[in-house]
């Protein structure tokens, strides 16, 4: 497989079998590591990090895989450059790819980081945009398989809870169709993966096989190998917005009674994080001091039962990035 050169902007831009051949990698990748026996394939290479949303396991996954492999970093955020103040983001492209032999971008808009790819000449690399969480997914994905021995993506059966219009819900989604996984979200009406979404889904399931499922129905967890979740409320977003969001989303809270309610006493839970499970944040006491609970969209007694699964998932951001940097731009 060879997708040297290639942009990593969404899931949409690759074949199940190149997105299989990224997880694989990343598999490989993580042994070499664990044995003390890495192999550098970007020695020499220098990266362009170019963040406009603050970022802890995204940046660190990247630097840490780019040293690894021998490449060298340059961390750029609002402050540190003129991104949108002084030069435009194709300007900036432009200059950055005559400087830099690959371009992580963290942001907002997913026309934002196509620009940069239209123009930068060098591979650029999504971390999160608002509609899209590639990177996140392929961690997502290894973090079942390596947890779900014996079966291949097609055989697992997730289900995401919670809110679903957001990068997270529609990569999920996109993801699991593409590769042909039971797939259920579970969301209210009101925060579901858009129409154009949904019928992508769709589409791609008639070629995977996938089995596609979005409803607002907490009995769609039947049977399900792994339920995942995400914040209910994001850094920046008004908090006008919170309380409604908060009411909307309280029944579907992942608990105990929940899990149960899969009726698979081997159910696993999934959590990109941050996570507000307790009150160890500012966000969470903020939402405490609104509402009055002290946990949000998983309880913490859950969070702690299943850390084991959600930090290795957390550690695999940095070898299913390293991956895409080695596959995308090694010799």
């Amino acid at each position: 497989m060879n997708i040297h050169g290639r942009h990593f902007l969404k899931e949409l831009d690759f074949t199940a079998s190149e997105w299989q051949y990224l997880i694989e990698l990343a598999r490989e990748l993580k042994r070499e590591r664990a044995a003390g026996a890495e192999r550098q394939r970007l020695v020499g290479k220098s990266i362009a990090l170019v963040f406009e949303k603050t970022s802890t396991r995204t940046r660190c996954a990247f630097e840490v895989s780019a040293h690894e492999q021998g490449a060298h970093t340059t961390y750029l955020d609002p402050l540190s450059s003129q991104l949108g103040h002084k030069e435009s983001l194709a300007d900036t492209a432009r200059v950055l790819g005559r400087m830099f032999h690959g371009i992580g971008y963290r942001g907002f808009g997913q026309d934002r980081i196509e620009t940069l790819a239209a123009h930068a000449g060098v591979p650029v690399w999504n971390g999160l945009t608002d509609e899209w969480h590639p990177t996140q997914m392929l961690a997502d994905q290894l973090t079942m398989l390596e947890h779900a021995p014996g079966k291949e993506l097609r055989d697992v059966k997730l289900a995401y809870v919670g809110d679903a219009r957001s990068n997270i819900g529609n990569s999920v989604l996109i993801s699991g169709a593409l590769m042909g996984m039971d797939m259920r979200i579970i969301a209210p009406a009101q925060l579901q993966p858009t129409a154009e979404v949904q019928a992508t889904a769709k589409r791609l399931s008639a070629n995977s096989s996938a089995k596609i499922e979005v409803t607002d129905e907490l009995s769609a967890v039947d049977g399900a190998d792994f339920i995942y979740t995400d914040v209910w409320v994001s850094m920046g977003e008004a908090k006008e917005l919170w309380h409604e969001r908060l009411e909307l989303l309280r029944p579907y809270q992942v608990n105990a009674t929940l899990l149960r309610r899969s009726g698979n006493p081997a159910v696993k839970v999934l959590h990109c994080l941050p996570s507000y499970h307790d009150l160890d944040t500012e966000i969470g006491r903020q939402l405490r001091d609104m509402t009055g609970a002290s946990e949000f969209e998983v309880t913490n007694e859950v969070f702690q039962q299943h850390a084991a699964i959600i930090f290795d998932e957390a550690e695999n951001r940095m070898h299913t990035i390293k991956a895409v940097l080695v596959a995308t731009l090694g010799e």
